[in-house]
């Protein structure tokens, strides 16, 4: 029999590699001279078991509006591994093609959503969808008529109960040739697969003191069919808003108690009557470096988002920069999707991908 003090560490070292086993970076996708950033995208789970993640890939820069394309990489054992990247999707826009949301709709076929940049006048997301498993995609459709400066964010697309598609986006008009960076929220909607798109009746705004507008939106719907918004500010909080008619019409933007710096949240449905969010907490909960993307903290809601518990630690590093998370559950796995860079690789230009058990959230 082992002695006391070797049976205790024998359970200490167990316990620490269940705990590594839980929660794990299972890829780093770093930047190098030909590509420059690797950025924010989206997961889908195919009908053989395979995870594909889709994913900007720069080629040609490292800013927003350097020359990019969407590239993917896969996993066969649900996330533990992934292979090396490929090209999906070439770049035909002036500028790039970035923003990937991927969908399961409840036909079975595949949905993609991503922007295509043209310029400062034109930022739109186009739709595409794939019946054989993301091997072909359909002709892109412009899922926005009128060019103007759209944000829409990764992994923003969800399709409610009733079978509608819903884009949440960020417009920045341009005036007079100058950008304006005060965003108002608009909501985009088909009823028929993407194939026709309708913009919802009301643009959401904050007034002019939230010098950023409500940029970035998001939308998850809850257990009741009723939709909970949300969108980065400047003001310190993300601000909320509710739908009770899928997207047509919405509350008021309210801050939440969702403190954070003017960087994006993620929120989807963990179960029936749960909520799981990923977000930099400026709450003091955690240290953190006022203004800037860390840390990075997942949280539960038991109450449709009015408030937020069980907060726990994903990355703290001080010098990090760690934003735009796709979220996807594969069996009782979560699989994590942000960017994670620092001043040595630059903020936005190294992919993290993380796998953390369900349980490890509560």
């Amino acid at each position: 029999m082992w002695p006391t003090y070797l049976t205790a560490l024998g359970l200490l070292v167990l316990s620490l590699a269940a705990c590594a086993a839980d929660n794990d970076v299972v890829l780093n996708l770093e930047p190098s001279r030909s590509n420059p950033r690797n950025s924010e995208g989206a997961f889908v789970t195919l009908k053989n078991g395979r995870v594909l993640f889709l994913y900007t890939q720069f080629y040609g820069g490292s800013g927003d509006a350097s020359p990019a394309r969407i590239a993917g990489v896969h996993s066969d054992d649900k996330g533990a591994t992934w292979s090396v990247p490929q090209v999906a999707i070439e770049n035909d826009g002036k500028q790039n093609v970035m923003s990937v949301s991927l969908l399961r709709l409840a036909s079975g076929k595949i949905a993609l959503l991503y922007l295509v940049k043209n310029g400062m006048t034109d930022c739109r997301p186009v739709f595409r969808l794939s019946n054989d498993e993301a091997q072909t995609w359909f002709p892109p459709r412009l899922a926005i008529a009128e060019p103007e400066y759209y944000v829409v964010n990764n992994d923003r697309l969800v399709q409610l109960r009733t079978g509608r598609l819903l884009i949440p986006a960020a417009l920045h008009k341009n005036e007079g040739g100058r950008f304006n960076a005060h965003a108002q929220d608009c909501f985009f909607y088909s009823d028929d697969e993407g194939q026709t798109w309708r913009e919802a009746l009301a643009r959401l705004d904050v007034p002019a003191t939230v010098r950023a507008g409500l940029q970035e939106p998001g939308v998850v719907e809850l257990a009741d069919g009723s939709l909970l918004g949300w969108a980065r500010t400047d003001a310190g909080a993300q601000y909320g808003f509710s739908s009770a008619d899928q997207g047509v019409t919405w509350s008021e933007p309210k801050a939440t108690e969702m403190q954070s710096p003017l960087s994006p949240a993620s929120i989807k449905r963990l179960g029936d009557a749960k909520l799981l969010a990923i977000f930099n907490d400026h709450s003091g909960q955690f240290p953190f470096v006022k203004g800037k993307r860390v840390p990075l903290v997942s949280a539960i809601s038991t109450d449709n988002g009015r408030s937020w518990i069980s907060r726990k630690l994903l990355e703290d590093d001080k010098d990090g920069w760690y934003c735009y998370t796709a979220i996807h559950f594969v069996e009782d796995y979560v699989l994590l999707a942000y960017c994670a860079g620092d001043a040595k690789v630059g903020g936005l230009n190294r992919l993290r991908i993380r796998r953390v058990k369900r349980a490890w959230f509560e």
